[in-house]
């Protein structure tokens, strides 16, 4: 089987599932595990580089309003692969090229490669999305095996967080503007031993204000912009506490978004983890 993966997220799953010697193609972005980089890019983002956060974030509204791609699919490189399997998401226009796109230019290729598209909003659909990809690549026994261990080492998690008093938490997954968390991450930071005071579970993600996060009296404010590694989220949380963003006296961590969080895969969990050992240290 000859694999095309458009998410950096389903490129980890198959790694992880033993599939990694079939992925041929990637998005610029699949950089877990490190052997993905030695696939073929076959999509790159349209964005200028370079650019601040509040550019970001209006660079993608303004193409968004237009209608226009925020990422290339290079196609020619599409057909030369000859993909059996292309597997893309519907979750998020800003994350990675939309399932439109990649079935109108399998059709304009005349390719017949099977789509699996994943779409996870909660933790429970991440680990659907294990289970679809272990069955389209005949992995079903991995990827039930690794979504067991996935559920058990969440389970432990919360039995030791069990009975001690929920940390308010505010989680940033943008910083300018401010973005309050949805999709799974809510539910992390329960399983973590917190209560997330902005965001809602199996939701998108929503622009908030810097008064509704003061409002929301956090004790935590988890600092962690979208497509972004440990260091550079750090930079981010330094930026906001030297411009006084943020409550006074609130704790701030700054965490490896695209690791831990961002990204439905299968190091979720380590960010549960490290988030519990920042609430109940002890």
């Amino acid at each position: 089987m000859r694999i095309v993966s458009l998410l950096p997220s389903t490129t980890e799953i198959l790694f992880a599932l033993g599939a990694g010697e079939e992925v041929v193609g990637v998005t610029f972005e699949c950089d877990f595990p490190p052997r993905a980089r030695e696939r073929r890019v076959v999509s790159t983002s349209a964005m200028p580089e370079g650019l601040e956060p509040g550019e970001i974030d209006a660079w993608v509204s303004a193409a968004m309003a237009r209608g226009e791609d925020l990422y290339r699919l290079d196609e020619g490189a599409l057909a030369e692969l000859d993909a059996d399997l292309v597997v893309t998401q519907d979750l998020c226009a800003v994350c990675a090229v939309d399932v439109a796109t990649v079935d109108a230019a399998l059709a304009h290729l005349g390719c017949r490669a099977e789509v699996l598209t994943c779409d996870p909003h909660t933790l429970e659909e991440v680990w659907g999305s294990v289970a679809a990809i272990g069955r389209a690549t005949g992995r079903e026994e991995a990827a039930a095996r690794i979504v067991a261990e996935q559920r058990a080492r969440l389970a432990a998690v919360r039995e030791r967080v069990a009975g001690r008093s929920p940390v308010p938490v505010a989680f940033l997954e943008w910083t300018d503007p401010p973005y309050a968390p949805g999709h799974w991450i809510p539910e992390m930071i329960t399983a973590a031993g917190g209560t997330p005071v902005l965001g809602e579970a199996g939701r998108k993600s929503v622009r908030t204000t810097w008064e509704a996060l003061h409002a929301a009296a956090p004790e935590v404010v988890v600092v962690a912009p979208c497509g972004y590694d440990r260091a550079t989220c750090q930079q981010h949380a330094d930026a906001l506490v030297a411009a006084g963003r943020l409550p006074d006296g609130v704790r701030v961590h700054a965490v490896d978004a695209n690791a831990s969080w961002a990204r439905p895969a299968l190091r979720l969990v380590d960010g549960v983890e490290e988030l519990a050992g920042v609430l109940h240290p002890r």
